[in-house]
């Protein structure tokens, strides 16, 4: 099995396609709701866009253009939300900016505190969307704090990342517009593995080199010319369906799994090492990783900084013998669901016993999953945890509202199927 394109690397790629100025191809791109949300966005904002057989062909001016006042959707993706946001400000216009289902109740004061450091007026609803923005970004705005920098140009300020590292890579886009150099100070970041995967694309097509110290406690970003010419660019395969795959192989398998980077900067292929930690029957060759069942014990993880993990760990975790303790649940209550909630509900339906300890979660595997009718609660990973933890069910397990994979991996129940799965 060949997993899907990475969403995040995907929708990065489109928005840095959208801020260099000349043509730009771009290969394997996702076609998830999230991806496609994306595509459309930076075609409202003024980029030419045209399929090919084999990729996607973007040309942009460079510029964000908005045709008078406008209004745009970023459908339920949280990071279109948080990324594209500081990006539109740059054009200048009065932009009314909305959502539709889960990502109407996940929060946004973020920019109600921060933006405004760059001149632009900001208006949300109760701290959420939609959310009206007036004014044009401008670096040299921003709050100077003689702290941060001893010497050297450039605006400078702090900025908190405890609630998603989100809205710091919506920033990072913007500032690579920035004629001088800016310094950011970060504190309580979370999920720093996806401010990698936001340099590393603003570098790779030209946009902005990015240094760091301290692990983003301070950033430096240094506008640059971007490479002339046509940019070719791949996107990677994505570690956070890959998991999902992965935990089913352990509990169903076997299964091989292709195209997966054992290099990438994406947070979720910690996956392999809880796998290797629980004695799943797992080996990793040059034509892939194949994994098999075989008798696993319980662990203990920290997924702070890769929230996402939490659903295919929580199914792996009920096949593991005795008590799996997941910390990081606090990262869970503003995603498509609460997930926390979620997964302890749904999964108690399949017989599983989930505790939550303030901000661990603990799981009482080993006892057997039964067959359920549950609910995915509009929650793509939900659906997907739901779905792998059938596999090896005692009996028929039933997902209602089980279209919300659409928002990430569209091809899932079709792929479980190919792997012999029986899905209808």
């Amino acid at each position: 099995m060949q997993v899907p394109p990475s969403k995040s690397y995907t929708q990065r790629a489109l928005a840095a396609a959208l801020l260099r100025k000349g043509e730009t191809i771009i290969y394997n791109a996702g076609k998830s709701n999230d991806d496609l949300a994306a595509l459309h966005i930076i075609r409202q904002l003024g980029a030419k866009i045209s399929e090919q057989d084999d990729g996607i062909k973007i040309v942009s001016n460079g510029d964000v253009r908005i045709e008078g006042d406008a209004e745009i959707n970023f459908g339920e993706s949280g990071l279109g939300a948080r990324m594209f946001t500081p990006i539109i400000s740059l054009s200048g216009q009065k932009v009314v900016l909305n959502g539709e289902g889960s990502l109407l109740k996940r929060p946004m004061s973020f920019f109600e505190e921060v933006l405004p450091e760059f001149g632009i007026r900001v208006k949300t609803e109760n701290g959420k969307l939609p959310i009206t923005i007036r004014g044009k970004f401008n670096a040299k705005k921003a709050v100077v704090d003689s702290r941060l920098v001893k010497s050297g140009p450039g605006a400078k300020m702090i900025i908190d990342g405890s609630l998603s590292s989100q809205f710091l890579t919506g920033l990072l886009f913007a500032l690579s517009k920035s004629p001088e150099p800016v310094v950011i100070s970060v504190k309580n970041l979370v999920s720093a593995n996806y401010i990698d995967i936001t340099i590393k694309v603003l570098e790779q097509f030209g946009l902005a080199s990015v240094s760091n110290t301290f692990r983003y406690e301070r950033l430096v970003i240094q506008s640059k010319q971007p490479v002339p010419g046509v940019l070719e660019y791949t996107v990677e395969n994505d570690w956070s369906s890959a998991a999902f795959l992965l935990v089913a192989g352990a509990i169903a398998g076997p299964i091989t799994i292709r195209g997966l980077d054992l290099n990438s900067v994406q947070a979720d292929k910690a996956i392999i090492d809880v796998l290797i930690s629980v004695n799943a029957g797992i080996a990793i060759e040059a034509k892939g990783i194949k994994i098999h069942p075989s008798p696993m014990k319980a662990f203990d993880f920290d997924a702070t900084n890769c929230p996402d993990l939490f659903p295919p760990l929580v199914v792996l975790a009920a096949y593991c013998d005795g008590r799996s303790h997941i910390k990081g649940v606090n990262r869970l209550a503003h995603k498509e669901s609460n997930r926390a909630i979620a997964l302890q509900k749904e999964f108690g339906k399949m017989g599983v016993k989930i505790e939550l300890n303030d901000d661990i979660m603990i799981i009482h595997g080993g006892k057997g999953v039964k067959g359920a009718t549950v609910h995915s609660s509009y929650d793509h990973r939900i659906a997907m945890a739901c779905a792998v933890a059938a596999l090896k069910a005692e009996g028929t397990t039933t997902i209602e509202e089980a279209g919300a994979i659409k928002k990430s991996y569209p091809g899932f129940y079709n792929d479980l199927k190919s792997l012999g799965a029986d899905v209808s």
